[in-house]
């Protein structure tokens, strides 16, 4: 039997110590610290603006008449684990393209912030007691040290957290800009189209000239004139229309974290996104942002921006956009209900209604049940009232997931209610069902059994009618594909013969010609929940009066920062009780609460917010920060904004929308951060703060880097360092003795199958680690993880040092003689290729092109400078610090930083090539135009790079390759 620890077939790095001048990781370190220090020094990486006082390393404004480019990172949460190795993937992308556009001429900015406030800081604060600024700042340092270890080339005066009191101050300001505007949809915007916001006193002010009717709101109704509305009724009518506004409807509350949830922060398992707790449907009062209000726009804009198709489709979905009819149904000895359809050609076939346990249709119910009232209608309960009752307390329970689910059960109850089908005079059976849910539609529905299969499933459970609407042979089910219309006429009007289409613009026009209906357009978004009942966030920019209204604080009084309190714990005593309610750590500390202030009508007492906002909003405009990060007399300087992120700013004249020009992050905030800081943008676009329309112009959404998890005979993951190969465990591993089994899964603390940079740098250096991760595959597939496979990169950087420096006695070893015809062949079809596939961000087959490169100079009894000088500029961007030693070395006083990248001779472009096809296993999943005197070295090279190749192998090791130069090249699997 042999155990021996599963990482020990791993080879060791070179350390080199009886060669002085060996590229080893602990000369790798030497050059690495060094040049980190000299570039902070110099200020290489300060990205100059154009105005004002951020200037480059040598004091200079940027040259204007040179493109400007804005790369950036989604903002990091600074965890006290600290970085993984799978972290650095996404920065060293940015960082690579930073300095690639760089020494392309381009006036590069390429910062980093942190998005500081979160839950896992607030929770370890409820744990311990300590201050979860301590918390985070220290999670800060650590991370900071990580990513300058790693040499990104960010510019640190641009750096910030969401929680610096000049930030906090900005995104209360942008909240009060949103709580200060309304949505005009008639009003045009500088893009050409139509509906933007406004502020707010424009509204008012129309409203007092006349020229807009005074609309009907709570406890005002319509038509009355403005001058007859005292001050209190009159901010009830502005508040009523505010882009940010406080109301009490069905939220997502989560007890077990206490606080409620925004919709996109809920799982598809009806459960919290962080902590996995229940979610519950509750009706509070709560702060709401009317994003509904640009929900179109949301949709449309997606189509003027470079994004994965995938996130586009995510968000459309989200947004959920249809087009139907809204139809009122009155109701017998109740309020009218109204419901939306997309099928309005059925309402021939509507043979009762549905509504949710929570609308208010169900604080209206008769006394007793209608004559011929089904006993299975009842639900067993002598009355209507008892069976809502009943019901309702039985609904609350459930999460809205488990609402959804249990649709499958048919369950529900009659409400004693009546409603009568406008088109035919049918009475309709109102019922109760949790499966509909009042945050979604109207929080009713027409049901349609005979077009419908839950609604005939339920029909079925209920013994009620069935009326098909189109033709078609089944008798026993729902017809649920469209057809001919039938059984859909009375004196007035018949869709029978019509196809659906046409069935749809008919019913539209007599349901708006009888006033009971009109089309619209509904959508599944729904505004943004933003009140969170929790300590870490930033406080509301507001204060309440005597009638509980808000008043916005005055600009100078901000940032309104948080108060010490007793302890941080929201207080709910029971995670799964739906009935529990929030009390928000803010609300004991009752000189914070209770605060005396002149807001222009002399000394008064007010009541401040107890909620906090949402972590959400500190990330929905940082990238305007790092434009302007000083500014504390405007958000962002006007020319500053359309320098770098205006329409146009990139030269494209097709751009009309503007935004960062590469914005790098994970797929999964799809529709939390990218929805919402979109939004905000709009707004911020309509108010005149900004120049586009747009946030974000191109979207890339990187892969993840997955590793070997192991996980005992419980299921649960054991940390795999401490893992060992056992050829007698039945799984080929064993931990503590015990059997484990191995998968693969993303890397993290969960599966505790985590390796940190700090390992990475200490056995290879940071530029090691940076080839690697760039190497392992294209950028947008998640990609395996193998220790052993480091040293193939470090081997890489150790012959492209070899070829200009002697390892003996660190002596320039390069040739002043000019290069063969034969090497300035595969210098410039290198330099080609390469910056075309810098270009496009293929960053992997890039890499293999430049060893092919450095392969064919270490076959030279001397590398020719030119040959040698070109390679490094090209890599620099790569493997930045070992690059910038090397071209120190040979001469050059000045960082590459700003030299020119290479550009091909076509002269010594022009040659033969043939089409190579990569096979996996013999099959082909790839091709590429070669030259035909390529070597096995350098098609094995290319092959392994592929995409295809990749996707095929699907993180497995290679067995073999078998090349057939220059046709064919064959990966065997291991």
């Amino acid at each position: 039997m042999t155990s021996t620890p599963a990482t020990a077939s791993q080879p060791t790095a070179d350390r080199g110590d009886d060669v002085p001048f060996r590229y080893t990781a602990d000369l790798a370190r030497e050059i690495e610290l060094r040049w980190q220090d000299e570039w902070q020094e110099r200020g290489t990486f300060h990205a100059a603006n154009p105005t004002g006082s951020l200037t480059d390393g040598d004091g200079r404004h940027a040259d204007p008449s040179r493109r400007s480019f804005f790369v950036m990172d989604m903002f990091p949460y600074p965890s006290g684990a600290g970085l993984h190795i799978g972290h650095p993937l996404g920065y060293i992308a940015t960082d690579v393209v930073a300095r690639f556009r760089r020494m392309q001429g381009d006036n590069v900015l390429h910062a980093l912030g942190f998005d500081a406030f979160g839950l896992p800081a607030e929770q370890y604060a409820v744990q311990t007691g300590q201050h979860p600024r301590v918390t985070t700042e220290a999670n800060i340092a650590i991370m900071q040290r990580q990513l300058r270890r790693l040499g990104l080339a960010h510019d640190p005066r641009r750096s910030f957290a969401t929680i610096d009191p000049d930030y906090v101050r900005w995104t209360q300001w942008i909240f009060l800009q949103i709580f200060g505007a309304w949505y005009d949809e008639d009003a045009e915007r500088a893009d050409g189209g139509r509906g933007k916001a406004r502020p707010i006193t424009e509204l008012e002010a129309e409203l007092a000239a006349g020229t807009r009717p005074v609309p009907a709101v709570a406890d005002v109704p319509a038509g009355v004139a403005w001058q007859d509305l005292d001050a209190v009724a009159r901010r009830r009518v502005l508040d009523a229309h505010r882009l940010a506004y406080v109301s009490e409807t069905p939220v997502n509350w989560c007890p077990g974290l206490g606080t409620v949830l925004a919709n996109e922060e809920v799982t598809s398992d009806g459960r919290s996104e962080r902590g996995n707790f229940p979610v519950f449907q509750r009706s509070l009062r709560q702060w709401n942002m009317r994003i509904t209000a640009y929900a179109d726009r949301l949709a449309d804009d997606l189509d003027h921006i470079d994004w994965p198709e995938k996130v586009k489709s995510m968000q459309r979905n989200w947004i959920g956009r249809s087009s139907g009819a809204r139809v009122r149904f009155a109701v017998e000895g109740g309020s009218q209900v109204e419901v939306f359809t997309t099928r309005p050609d059925t309402l021939f076939g509507a043979t009762f209604m549905v509504v949710a346990p929570e609308h208010p249709l169900l604080d209206e119910v008769p006394p007793s049940w209608p004559d011929g009232t089904h006993a299975a209608w009842t639900g067993g309960h002598a009355s209507p009232a008892e069976a809502v009752a009943a019901y309702r307390a039985e609904a609350a329970a459930k999460t809205a997931v488990e609402r959804q689910a249990d649709a499958g059960r048919k369950t529900g109850v009659f409400t004693g209610h009546l409603a009568i089908n406008p088109v035919n005079g049918q009475p309709l059976p109102v019922f109760t069902a949790d499966y509909v849910l009042m945050g979604y539609g109207t929080g009713a529905i027409m049901a349609v059994p005979g077009g419908d299969e839950r609604d005939f499933a339920f029909a079925q459970a209920y013994e009620l009618p069935v009326v098909y609407t189109t033709a078609g042979d089944v008798t026993d089910a729902a017809r649920t594909g469209d057809g001919v219309v039938i059984n859909s006429s009375n004196d007035e009007l018949s869709l029978d013969g019509l196809g659906v289409a046409e069935a749809k613009e008919r019913m539209i026009a007599w349901l708006t010609a009888a006033g009971i209906g009109e089309g619209t357009i509904t959508y599944r978004l729904r505004d943004w929940l933003f009140s969170r009942q929790r300590y870490w966030g930033e406080p509301f920019p507001v204060v309440y009066d005597e009638h509980d209204l808000p008043i916005a604080l005055p600009a100078e009084l901000l940032p309104v920062a948080l108060p010490d309190v007793p302890d941080y714990a929201p207080r709910t005593f029971d995670p799964e009780d739906s009935a529990s309610s929030p009390e928000p750590p803010l609300g004991r500390n009752d000189e914070w609460v209770t605060v005396t202030l002149d807001l222009g009508d002399g000394p008064r007492q007010y009541r401040r917010d107890t909620n906090t906002m949402p972590n959400w909003a500190g990330s929905c405009w940082y990238y305007l920060r790092y434009l302007d990060p000083t500014s504390d007399e405007v958000l962002v300087d006007p020319e500053l904004e359309r320098f770098w992120m205006g329409p146009g700013h990139n030269g494209d004249p097709a751009d009309t929308v503007g935004g960062v020009d590469l914005y790098v992050g994970g797929v999964e905030h799809a529709v939390l951060h990218l929805l919402y800081a979109r939004f905000w943008h709009k707004v911020l676009f309509d108010l005149g703060h900004v120049s586009g329309g747009e946030p974000f112009h191109q979207l890339f959404n990187q892969g993840y880097i997955q590793a070997y998890a192991y996980t005992d005979a419980r299921g649960v993951h054991v940390p795999a360092d401490e893992v060992v190969e056992d050829e007698a465990s039945p799984t080929g591993f064993t931990w503590q003795g015990e059997p484990v089994n191995r998968e693969y899964g993303k890397m993290g603390k969960s599966l505790k199958n985590m390796v940190t940079p700090d390992e990475m740098y200490a056995e290879y250096g940071a530029d090691t680690l940076r080839v690697y991760e760039m190497s392992m595959g294209p950028l947008d597939l998640s990609r395996p993880w193998e220790t052993r496979a480091v040293v193939g990169s470090q081997r890489f950087l150790q012959r492209l040092w070899r070829n200009v420096v002697s390892e003996a006695d660190g002596t320039l070893v390069v040739s002043e003689d000019a290069p063969s015809d034969e090497t300035s062949r595969v210098l410039h079809r290198t330099i080609a290729d390469v910056t075309e596939d810098m270009a496009a961000m293929r960053i992997n087959t890039a890499i293999a092109k430049l060893i092919v490169l450095n392969n064919h100079l270490t076959t030279l009894p001397a590398a020719p400078r030119a040959a040698v000088e070109a390679l490094v500029l090209m890599t620099a961007p790569i493997a930045p610090h070992v690059a910038e030693e090397i071209w120190a070395r040979l001469g050059h006083e000045r960082s590459l930083a700003y030299e020119p990248y290479p550009v091909a001779d076509p002269a010594f472009l022009v040659e033969e090539t043939v089409t190579c096809v990569f096979q996996v296993a013999g099959k082909v999943r790839g091709r590429a135009e070669v030259a035909v005197d390529s070597s096995d070295d350098a098609l094995r090279e290319l092959a392994l790079a592929d995409a295809g190749v990749q996707r095929a192998l699907d993180g497995r090791g290679v067995r073999t390759v078998i090349v057939r130069a220059p046709r064919l090249v064959n990966v065997v699997p291991a």
